[in-house]
């Protein structure tokens, strides 16, 4: 976010190599060599892994994982090299030299951890070889691949943030800080919701970890459905942990302020776990349709490989949206008001509050959107009504019954969390619209994250099966 009055460039100029102009051409065709050499090397790799299944052992998951990271890593400054050589430009927009700064950083850690995962692999292999199959397990090198997204997106966002705050101009007459207008709610009230919302932001953490824990720890719910819902458990503690401890921090110290760089930070996690929770739900449903429509071919096609692969697709997607979406933000000054009237850093409020022009933030909103948000929808709506078409063929009270029980509980969290998001942003009211705004996100970011757990645990025969198994063996190991 720029601020108000404030000079800076809209682009940079890349000197590149130290090469004389007539040895540019041999060059290009070296460095052009080297990257497609890059490109189908690795990608050979992972097709050649994908295909024999001699292959599908933990060390080659991880290096199929480290060719996919090396091409992306080759890519992101590669092309833009052999572009600036052939087209003699030299030149490198703002956007586009924050944007290869963070992918750069991205890759480059992603590079980093999954070495670091193959070298752990390697030790287990050779110094405990009679208990690498138990250590190296499948939902262990799931972990650690995804850690390795995880911490990678951190540590080159915060790089990426704090370059972007160093690369502003001092020369600008706005403040720091935004100031959070929180809750429609009186003074003396405020005890008593923070109260409320403390409990909820709690039972959602320990709801979502139990959730979490009896999957890791029963091995009957080793299974695609609750794979994607360990993952979802994930994702709802860290989407309401992006808000509901800073709107706690505020009404207790009743101090409304929110940094510059805290609330770039806010819309980032926001929108990445909130978009990630849309795929998520997508790939559950999709899960729930090969088991209810395609019974025969269920292992088959749902296989270990294609659910890291909806999760991973999951994160790239989501991660790649929120980027967009937070350096578009970055890009708009902001000079007299930084009152939002919200309980966080809402993307929406924040384009209000803009004194720029955000019609390219509006488009990029729709057009992302609809990737994120409608197209996931639709998925769903077509996975159940094939769900509906197959139980309807030769209908029966058990059939239906077994249906419910093994899609009641995704349908439930489907129907919330689409739920808010149709009421806000399809049925728009015009009296008290921006306290409306305020209740329905605290509904989807804080009631539904909290409710999840409940539904699947008091809907789910397995899950209630395996905390009841867990409990028994702890009493009986106490006495």
């Amino acid at each position: 976010m720029r601020r108000g009055n404030q000079s800076s460039a809209s682009e940079f100029v890349l000197l590149g190599l130290p090469i004389q102009k007539e040895e540019q051409g041999m060059y290009y065709a070296l460095f052009l060599v080297m990257y497609l050499t890059t490109v189908l090397g690795n990608l050979l790799i992972i097709l050649l892994i994908r295909l024999d299944s001699r292959l599908h052992t933990p060390m080659y998951f991880f290096l199929s994982n480290l060719a996919f990271t090396d091409i992306s890593f080759s890519s992101v400054t590669a092309p833009k090299m052999l572009v600036n050589m052939l087209t003699h430009s030299q030149s490198i927009s703002y956007a586009g030299c924050i944007s290869q700064v963070y992918f750069f950083l991205f890759f480059a850690d992603l590079d980093s951890f999954l070495l670091t995962s193959m070298a752990y692999d390697r030790y287990v292999a050779i110094c405990h070889p009679l208990h690498y199959t138990t250590i190296m397990s499948q939902s262990l090198c799931f972990l650690l691949v995804i850690l390795s997204w995880v911490f990678s997106c951190a540590g080159s966002l915060v790089h990426t943030l704090l370059l972007w705050k160093s690369m502003k101009s001092h020369n600008h007459s706005s403040a720091s800080e935004f100031i959070l207008l929180g809750l429609p709610i009186r003074v003396d009230q405020q005890g008593m919701y923070y109260t409320l919302f403390l409990v909820m932001y709690l039972t959602t953490v320990l709801g979502n970890l139990l959730i979490i824990l009896l999957i890791r720890l029963d091995s009957r719910l080793h299974t695609p459905m609750y794979f994607f819902l360990s993952h979802l458990a994930l994702t709802d503690i860290s989407f309401s942990s992006v808000t509901a401890p800073k709107m706690l921090m505020n009404m207790l110290m009743h101090n409304q302020s929110i940094s510059y760089a805290g609330c770039v930070s806010q819309v980032y996690f926001f929108l990445l776990f909130g978009d990630l929770d849309s795929f998520l739900l997508t790939s559950m449903a999709y899960d729930r349709y090969v088991a209810i429509c395609h019974p025969l071919y269920y292992t088959t096609i749902m296989s270990p490989n294609l659910c890291l692969l909806l999760v991973i697709v999951s994160w790239v997607l989501s991660s790649a949206s929120a980027l967009v979406h937070t350096l578009l933000l970055a890009h708009l000054s902001f000079c007299d008001d930084n009152t939002l009237p919200h309980f966080f850093c809402d993307l929406s409020a924040l384009l209000k509050l803009s004194s720029s022009d955000t019609t390219i933030n509006e488009l990029v909103i729709l057009t992302v959107g609809v990737v994120v948000i409608t197209l996931p929808f639709i998925c769903i709506l077509v996975s159940y009504g094939h769900i509906g078409a197959t139980i309807l063929k030769a209908p029966s009270i058990k059939r239906i019954c077994k249906a419910l029980s093994t899609c009641g509980s995704h349908l439930s969290v489907v129907t919330l969390y689409y739920g808010a998001i149709i009421g806000l942003y399809f049925f728009p009211s015009s009296n008290n619209t921006k306290e409306k705004e305020v209740i329905v996100a605290v509904l989807y970011t804080l009631i539904t994250p909290m409710l999840n757990p409940f539904i699947y645990s008091l809907r789910n025969q397995d899950m209630k099966g395996a905390l009841g198994n867990i409990l028994s063996k702890r009493i009986f190991s106490v006495r």
